[in-house]
């Protein structure tokens, strides 16, 4: 089994997921090759709070050129997961 450090990597902090963490639902960018059960364990874990659905997607990374020399090159491919809480549960994020 992984370490739950290992496969939540971070928040994802905007104005779209601060938007819905007020409806109990998160996003985190995760690794690559984690799993929906792998991920519901470690939120579950790291925050203790009871998570009830968890969706994924895979990102795309941009295209970007280089200004110097014209070489097309991309950023790194990303995997989100958007983990719905039970009712009342709460995680907190946006603390300063």
């Amino acid at each position: 089994m992984k370490d739950p450090r290992d496969v939540i990597i971070e928040p994802i902090v905007s104005e779209k997921s601060y938007a819905l963490s007020e409806q109990g639902v998160y996003t985190f960018r995760v690794a690559k090759s984690a799993s929906k059960p792998e991920i519901h364990d470690a939120v579950e874990k790291i925050f203790n709070v009871k998570v009830t659905k968890v969706n994924t997607l895979n990102r795309k990374g941009k295209r970007k050129r280089n200004r110097r020399t014209g070489v097309l090159g991309s950023r790194p491919d990303t995997k989100r997961a958007i983990v719905t809480l039970a009712e009342g549960q709460t995680i907190d994020l946006y603390q300063a």
